[in-house]
C-alpha cells in the first residue's frame, strides 16, 4: 500500500509538482464596454522578467478585443521552446482550446484547467504529454502556475464566458512577445521555423484584435479569419 501511495504522488509531482514560490501582480484595465467573451494569451518571459505573463482579452461592443486585465505568472518549467515528449519538463508552446469539460474545480493546485496538450500540431509533430495545465499553488513541472488568487480571477472569466454561450476559450501561448527585433536574435535557435509560424498568430491579433481561427496543414498552423 505504501508503494502504490508513493507512484500516486509520483505521477501527480510529473504533471505540475516543484515547489517554487513567487509574487504575482495583476493589472486591470477593464474598460466598461466589455463583454463577457474571453480570449487569453501567454507570453512565457519578457526582457526584464524571467517568468511573464497571462493577459485576459474581452471583445468590446465594437467587436474588437480589449486588454481586460494582466497576471504576471508565478512560474513555468523547462525552456524556451516548444513540449516534445512526456516527463521533459517543458511548458507548451502554441494554440490551444479550452472547452468547459476541462475545467477542473477539485484541482490538487486550487483550480486548473487543461490545456488540451497535444493538439492537432502536437500530434503531427509526435508530440507527446499530458495534463498539461494552467493551474494555481505556484508550482509547476510542465505547466503554467499562477497564484490562487490569480487563478481565480482566471477562472471567474472563464466561467462568465461559458455563461454567456462561448463554447470553448482560446489560448495563445508564446515564448516572448513575438517582435521582428527579438525574433532577429533568435534566427540560431532550431525553434526559430516554429517560433516564425507562431508569429503569424501573434502579428494577426496585434493588427486585427480578434485573435485568428487556427487549424493545422502539413505540419503547419493557418490561420484565417476568425468570428
Amino acid at each position: 500500500m505504501k508503494r502504490i501511495l508513493l507512484l500516486i504522488v509520483a505521477v501527480i509531482l510529473s504533471a505540475c509538482g516543484q515547489s517554487v514560490t513567487a509574487s504575482e501582480t495583476v493589472t486591470h484595465a477593464s474598460p466598461n464596454n466589455l463583454t463577457s467573451e474571453l480570449f487569453l494569451r501567454i507570453v512565457k518571459t519578457t526582457s526584464d522578467r524571467s517568468k511573464g505573463y497571462l493577459e485576459a482579452w474581452r471583445r468590446g461592443s465594437d467587436g474588437v478585443f480589449q486588454l481586460d486585465r494582466t497576471f504576471e505568472i508565478c512560474t513555468w518549467s523547462g525552456n524556451l521552446g516548444p513540449k516534445l515528449k512526456e516527463g521533459d519538463g517543458q511548458s507548451p508552446e502554441g494554440f490551444y482550446f479550452v472547452k468547459p469539460g476541462a475545467m477542473n474545480p477539485n484541482s490538487s493546485y486550487h483550480l486548473s484547467f487543461n490545456l488540451g496538450f497535444p493538439n492537432a500540431y502536437d500530434r503531427a509533430h509526435n508530440r507527446t504529454g499530458s495534463f498539461l495545465m494552467v493551474h494555481g499553488d505556484c508550482v509547476s513541472i510542465g505547466c503554467y502556475a499562477m497564484t490562487v488568487a490569480g487563478i481565480e480571477e482566471i477562472w471567474a472569466l472563464m466561467e462568465k464566458a461559458y455563461d454567456g454561450g462561448q463554447p470553448f476559450v482560446r489560448v495563445h501561448i508564446f515564448p516572448f512577445e513575438m517582435t521582428d527585433e527579438i525574433l532577429a536574435t533568435q534566427t540560431g535557435n532550431p525553434n526559430h521555423a516554429f517560433w516564425m509560424n507562431l508569429k503569424t498568430g501573434w502579428d494577426w491579433f496585434e493588427r486585427e484584435r480578434v485573435p485568428p481561427n487556427v487549424t493545422v496543414s502539413n505540419k503547419t498552423y493557418q490561420f484565417s479569419a476568425g468570428d
